[in-house]
């Protein structure tokens, strides 16, 4: 009996070694806030990096665009030239950078081609607002001075209505026919007169 209740005793101290001697896995718990706010702050960096690099893009588009536009105004001032014979409103300037278009023979609607070349002239003014022009009526040297005067005027009128149509005001274009008064070429054959029957555009100076 005795040596039943020594192996008892025996038993329970090695069961109470082995349950001591097994370490208690430790549980960490991590705060709930700390698994909310990480991404969140996250997510707010991001954001306002992104936010800051647009800013930057449109700052440097907008410094692109300025400096394209004075690169322009450069242009056209150095494309203006006074023009020898004034204007019927006092001085007027000339620039290459708005080009002439032509009419076939005793007709003063607008080609195809030079359609084209007043939607150019078009965009042209829309960038200079403030710049008025005068459109010249010309015409070859066949017919009467009464007629071509009545036909340039024509042609004067049809080319300011077109550039009407594209958005040019109006109250910025002035209109003239000399008819045949001022030949581009003072030819006598069909290549003179073909440059001759023109829409030739001015700048008023101011």
């Amino acid at each position: 009996m005795v040596k039943k209740s020594i192996s008892i005793i025996i038993l329970i101290l090695c069961l109470g070694l082995i349950i001591s001697g097994c370490p208690k896995k430790t549980v960490v718990k991590e705060e709930p806030s700390v698994k909310k706010e990480e991404p969140a702050r996250l997510q707010a960096e991001r954001e306002a990096e992104r936010a800051a690099k647009e800013a930057r893009e449109k700052e440097l588009a907008k410094i692109k665009e300025e400096e394209a536009k004075k690169a322009r105004e450069k242009e056209f001032e150095k494309s203006l030239v006074a023009k020898k014979t004034p204007g019927i409103e006092g001085e007027v300037l000339e620039s290459k950078m708005l080009k002439d278009i032509h009419f076939d023979f005793d007709k003063y609607d607008i080609r195809p081609g030079d359609a084209e070349i007043l939607k150019e002239n078009a965009a042209l003014l829309m960038k200079y607002p403030n710049v008025k022009i005068q459109i010249e009526g010309h015409c070859d040297e066949r017919g009467t001075v009464e007629y071509n005067l009545a036909l340039g005027e024509r042609r004067a009128n049809s080319t300011k209505r077109y550039l009407v149509s594209l958005g040019i005001s109006g109250d910025r274009i002035s209109t003239i026919s000399y008819g045949e008064e001022r030949p581009l070429d003072p030819g006598h054959n069909e290549e003179a007169w073909t440059k001759n029957r023109r829409a030739h555009t001015v700048i008023l100076s101011k």
